[in-house]
């Protein structure tokens, strides 16, 4: 597992990991951007800070598979 994981980092800073790194970088922007305003709104609120930080992950790890749903790998 531990071979696999430094296999794949290494072709990522290699460049020879993702086909389209532009639309990777734009998708992954747009969903910490989403989920960066959802904790910010959030925290305005007179609520314990742990739920504003558990929504809004819970948000993007909810948006990001649909943001990246055409992402291709080499």
């Amino acid at each position: 597992m531990f071979e696999l994981g430094w296999f794949s980092a290494k072709l990522f800073f290699q460049g020879k990991l993702i086909r389209e790194p532009l639309y990777f970088v734009r998708q992954t922007s747009i969903g910490i951007s989403l989920g960066l305003l959802v904790l910010i709104l959030l925290a305005q609120l007179e609520i314990p800070l742990c739920l504003p930080i558990t929504l809004s992950s819970l948000s993007t790890g909810l948006m990001m598979p649909f943001l990246l749903k055409d992402f291709k790998m080499k």
